[in-house]
């Protein structure tokens, strides 16, 4: 039996009528089949993305007949932008004259504007889009030969391209996030990007705003760092000999240190694209000391909580879940998500963007015994000084495989992202936290055990209040986002007090 499988690729069709029908019949012609097709006019008039199931040699039969038709578009370079008025001769043909030039140059013309009325009778003004530089010079050459011409704008950064070349436009703003990259590599995230655009527009979003969500997700981390990066910083002294220290970054979740003299815990890394941003106010705050890091405890598998780990030389412990999704990369691994193909996309999507380093020195959890605490299975513990922690096995409900740490008799709950302090956070953290909700329709792949989880989290913190009221004390609850609470009725508070970190730059 012949194999066949799933193939993907970008065609660039002229924007007449039977494009379409051409690339089917080529299509057709090596028994293909369409699994998805996508073509907006309103985002880009010529590019269409396909999906086919076919074998190895009609694939590539497919694609060799659509690249000798000028169909198949194999790169995403920035093309020049040309502007420029020319002085045209007021008699018949003069324009068709010009636009032969225009035509042999292989030019794509994005505006072009006369009228014999106006304040400028004889000025025609062009903007073109062109491939090659040498191209532009000797279009120029040849007409400035025959009319007189003003350069308005020339540029080759990409920038100045209009909506007719909408998908180069794009490649090009995510070549400034990331950097030069393969033209393959560019094809595919487009086709993903295109992918996830599809879908949104399926459930009545704009697709407009889903790639303008693509870019400004990559956008605020990369100006929230370096000299941008700042924190918000809480400490609590938990026993004479551990302290909690929680930073919450710019962007995503928060990071968390117990420290003894001696030793040094971390629970969630945050980006790892904040690396040495977090290593110098780590050394600000006196905890800079990685030889005292023992450990790192992740709480579950999204970039903004375990991203920075495989920079860190330590044993990094987490959920046999979490790793089956940092294997598969797809943030619906192991879950019941009704939008698992837009978190498939989200997980690529943001591991690229946030430069997300896998640890190597990966440990596992046991899974869960008898052991309850609450409605959550206790399936591990640590210790540092004095303080032991619980590890709670979550239900699934924000991902498959976050985990919940808890200390009963030291009032220290981390709710991973299963309960939030929304109103805490600020609006550049709560605009930069919209946009994985827009792009994922929901954080939370499994909504029903996500309200589970919040309520047996709030009760588990309740519980502990009362524990600790003999005493004087209270739960803090360590939230995945947003300052470090206390619950007062059904509101998260925030505890003790909050001060304000920004990025030390080097004189």
């Amino acid at each position: 039996m012949i194999e066949t499988r799933k193939f993907s690729f970008i065609a660039h069709m002229p924007d007449t009528p039977g494009s379409l029908h051409r690339a089917a019949e080529i299509i057709k012609k090596y028994d293909g089949n369409i699994n998805r097709i996508q073509f907006d006019r309103r985002i880009d008039p010529g590019t269409v993305f396909y999906e086919v199931t076919a074998t190895g040699e009609a694939y590539a039969a497919i694609t060799r007949d659509l690249a000798a038709i000028g169909y198949l578009q194999t790169s995403l370079k920035p093309l020049d932008f040309l502007k420029f008025t020319v002085d045209m001769p007021h008699r018949p043909g003069a324009l068709h004259e010009f636009l032969d030039f225009i035509t042999l140059a292989g030019a794509n013309i994005a505006f072009i504007d006369f009228d014999d009325k106006g304040r400028h009778p004889h000025r025609l003004t062009v903007s073109l889009n062109l491939e090659q530089s040498t191209v532009v010079q000797e279009l120029l050459d040849q007409l400035k030969s025959r009319y007189r011409l003003e350069i308005l704008e020339y540029d080759k950064t990409g920038k100045h391209l209009d909506d007719t070349v909408f998908y180069v436009r794009f490649a090009q703003a995510v070549r400034e996030l990331i950097g030069d990259s393969e033209e393959e590599f560019l094809l595919s995230f487009l086709a993903d990007t295109n992918h996830m655009a599809q879908e949104l527009m399926d459930r009545g979003c704009n697709p407009h705003q889903a790639f303008e969500s693509v870019l400004e997700t990559g956008r605020s981390m990369n100006r929230t760092n370096g000299s941008g990066f700042y924190a918000d910083v809480q400490r609590f002294s938990i026993t004479p000999t551990v302290t909690l220290h929680c930073f919450q970054p710019p962007c995503g979740g928060s990071i968390f240190l117990l420290t003894t003299p001696g030793e040094t815990i971390m629970i969630d890394t945050g980006y790892g694209i904040y690396h040495d941003a977090v290593v110098t106010m780590l050394v600000n705050y006196g905890i800079g000391d990685l030889a005292a890091l023992s450990r790192i405890i992740v709480t579950h598998a999204d970039a903004d909580h375990c991203g920075g780990a495989g920079f860190f030389s330590v044993p990094v412990y987490l959920h046999q879940g979490t790793l089956d999704i940092l294997r598969t990369n797809n943030r619906a691994c192991g879950s019941r998500s009704d939008h698992a193909s837009l978190d498939e996309f989200y997980t690529r999507m943001i591991n690229l963007f946030s430069r997300f380093n896998t640890p190597s020195d990966i440990r596992t959890f046991d899974p869960p015994g008898k052991a309850m605490r609450g409605m959550f299975p206790i399936i591990g513990r640590f210790t540092i000084g004095d303080v032991e922690l619980e590890i709670l096995d979550g239900l699934g409900g924000h991902t498959h495989g976050q985990v919940f740490l808890y200390s009963r008799n030291h009032g220290l709950l981390f709710t991973a992202d299963s309960v939030i302090n929304f109103s805490s956070l600020t609006k550049e953290r709560a605009d930069y936290s919209s946009l994985a909700a827009f792009l994922v329709t929901s954080v939370n792949v499994d909504s029903a055990n996500a309200r589970n989880e919040r309520k047996g989290l709030l009760d588990l913190a309740r519980e502990t209040d009362t524990e600790l009221s003999g005493a004087g004390r209270r739960c803090l609850i360590c939230c995945g986002h947003g300052a470090v609470s206390v619950l007062e009725g059904a509101q998260l508070i925030p505890a003790g007090t909050i001060e304000r970190y920004s990025a030390i730059i080097p004189e």
